[in-house]
């Protein structure tokens, strides 16, 4: 389950009406705070959430219930301390994973080693994976889900019922290419003998598949591999999600032997209030880490030294937020990273020679891999245009992953030793993933852009953790879309207009001044060449707007907010052909074209003009191989 931050959730007491709280963690720690900020815990004997005392770094309870005016000296926003938090999760975390082998890897490998970035534990990837599904219902709260609205959302072939994209078989059947097939044999709803919040410190697991053995279910139908293990069983419980102590949704290790089979990982979520609530999020992110061994690609805030979580990334994966995106309906894709790591990403595009490329949209089976000298450390890029699963991501355009199976997602540093597992290269440079300001915002994705995007004297760079340079150089990237083109290479730099600032001159001016112009600068400078104080302001003015540093000074960020480069021919209309005449008249002495957005007579002969002095084939049309001799003048 990925992390909650804020969010206003409902929570029952045993001797009490509702009460509704802000909840900050995920299913290793989290804590609570009431509407007005005070700090809270459950308290067992009295069957009600109390204030919170601070008493040597834990939470103890107050005895004093939230009907009640908060005690003298308690104070709001509490937190307990870093090394309470620290074995709170620790013991939570050591539930996930499979006890130990003989040999285990030294310490500060992490998840590397012989699982190469993923968890420890048996993964199940490829072929025919059959789970067990149990219903569970509660003495106190039942279900108005079925058995048949549940074996549909799991493994329906054109489920889409409640909005949501599709069955959980169908969303691992896309992203594995084909190679896997998970489906969920689903039973009950088996009753439990108490009430639930009596379930909220103590697990359900073992009663609930107790009693769907009672029943007469084989767990012998279970086991792909035969080794005596169930591949996969999930508890979906009735009522709401309850984000607390053991009904928080998770995924751990448990062995219970049963006959000839046991137990290994296991899943629980819930059913929600109706079948209105179903949705595949969660079970697929849960799956994840169930069958996949996928890590959660989020901070959980306490092995990086500092005990505060940072996004990872965010909203793009389903192994970090994603699998919120769209009330669950819609989970992200699982990112390039993962799908690459259990090897479903059979068409892998090396990205080590320079040329142009292309991203497709959905190709799932496809990476796009960029090596460096280190085996362990590389770049992917992926599409992620809005489209499909990525329809509720926060940003549209190009993603290039920094990659390191030595890394990991607690370490939000990056630092040469401490650094993201993945991390996402924010095309604004504002590293508000690994600050945790955000989920996500709309300038994380490369959209189109002459310009040099990446290199090493970028913002973000492609440069090692080690801060060496690794070579990657992206360039001439096209607008979000099913297909993305961009191109790779030292090549590409020549394209790269010129970095501008105060007391600049020449042909580069001109043409900032006129795009500035076309983007709405007021008032409208004078296109004279010389980059002096209102060319500053303006070029401050549409940094803001792009939500980018404020320094007016026009680099590579700011050249591409206002670049577009389409390929253009007569009778073509609108923005694009004003930059296009903007370049023109920069590039070329004589008489000057209007800036009128209509690719006429006049702007074709100018066109013609370039790619005669460029020695290409004179068509009259702006192609890519044009604006690449336009972009040569904005260099000076």
């Amino acid at each position: 389950m990925s992390a909650i931050v804020g969010e206003i959730l409902t929570f029952s007491q045993e001797k009490g009406p509702h009460v509704k709280l802000r909840v900050f963690g995920d299913e290793f720690y989290s804590r609570y705070e009431n509407l007005d900020g005070y700090s809270v815990v459950y308290d067992d004997d009295l069957g009600l959430f109390c204030y919170a005392y601070l008493i040597k770094g834990e939470f103890v309870s107050s005895g004093v219930d939230l009907s009640k005016a908060a005690p003298e000296k308690i104070f709001r926003h509490l937190k307990e301390s870093e090394e309470v938090r620290n074995a709170k999760f620790n013991a939570r975390y050591a539930r996930m994973l499979p006890p130990p082998e003989p040999y285990q890897p030294h310490a500060t490998l992490k998840t590397f080693g012989p699982n190469k970035g993923l968890l420890e534990g048996r993964r199940l990837t490829e072929g025919e994976v059959k789970g067990l599904t149990i219903l569970v219902q509660f003495k106190d709260i039942k279900s108005t889900v079925t058995k048949d609205d549940v074996d549909k959302m799991l493994n329906g072939a054109d489920y889409s019922e409640n909005g949501n994209f599709c069955s959980v078989r169908e969303y691992f059947r896309l992203m594995s290419g084909g190679k896997l097939n998970y489906t969920n044999h689903v039973v009950g709803p088996v009753t439990l003998s108490k009430n639930r919040r009596y379930y909220a410190n103590r697990l359900l697991v073992e009663e609930a598949l107790d009693l769907a053995i009672a029943k007469g279910l084989d767990l012998t139908q279970f086991d792909s591999q035969d080794e005596g293990i169930v591949d996969a069983v999930s508890f979906l419980y009735a009522g709401q999600t309850q984000y607390l102590g053991e009904l928080w949704p998770h995924n751990y290790f448990l062995e219970l032997q049963r006959g000839s089979m046991k137990t290994y990982f296991y899943m629980l979520s819930s059913l929600g209030r109706s079948k209105e609530d179903l949705s595949i999020g969660t079970f697929c992110h849960e799956s994840g880490h169930m069958i996949c061994r996928w890590p959660d690609l989020y901070d959980y805030g306490t092995r990086d030294g500092d005990a505060e979580k940072s996004s990872g990334l965010g909203y793009y994966c389903l192994m970090s937020a994603g699998n919120h995106n769209d009330n669950g309906r819609t989970p992200a894709p699982v990112c390039a990273y993962l799908r690459h790591l259990v090897d479903w990403c059979d068409n892998v595009v090396w990205l080590d020679q320079p040329g142009s490329y292309q991203a497709l949209h959905g190709d799932y089976r496809t990476v796009l891999f960029y090596p460096s000298r280190k085996y362990n450390e590389y770049f992917l890029i992926e599409n992620r245009s809005r489209l499909d699963l990525d329809k509720d991501i926060p940003s549209s355009g190009l993603a290039v992953y920094h990659c390191d199976i030595l890394g990991s997602n607690e370490w939000q540093g990056g630092t040469a030793t401490k650094h993201y597992q993945c991390g996402l290269l924010q095309a604004d440079g504002h590293l508000d993933l690994e600050t945790n300001q955000n989920m996500g915002d709309e300038m994380d994705l490369f959209k189109e852009m002459a310009a040099v995007a990446v290199s090493h004297s970028t913002q973000p760079s492609s440069n090692l953790w080690d801060g060496s340079e690794s070579g990657l150089v992206i360039s001439n990237i096209s607008a979000p879309g099913g297909t993305i083109t961009f191109l790779v290479g030292p090549a590409a730099a020549a394209a790269s207009p010129a970095t501008l600032k105060m007391g600049a001159k020449g042909p580069a001016v001109k043409a900032l001044q006129c795009l500035l112009n076309i983007a709405g600068a007021s008032p409208k400078l004078t296109v004279d060449g010389t980059f002096g104080s209102k060319t500053k302001t303006a070029v401050t003015s549409i940094q803001k707007s792009y939500g980018m540093a404020q320094d007016g000074i026009a680099g590579p960020k700011t050249w591409a907010a206002l670049l577009k480069t389409d390929e253009l021919k007569t009778g073509s209309k609108g923005p694009a052909v004003k930059v296009l005449q903007c370049l023109l008249n920069a590039a070329e002495a004589g008489t000057r074209i209007n800036v009128d957005g209509l690719y006429g007579a006049k702007t074709k002969s100018r066109v013609l003009a370039i790619q005669k002095s460029s020695g290409l084939k004179e068509d009259g049309i702006a192609s890519k191989e044009t604006w690449n001799a336009l972009m040569k003048f904005l260099k000076a």
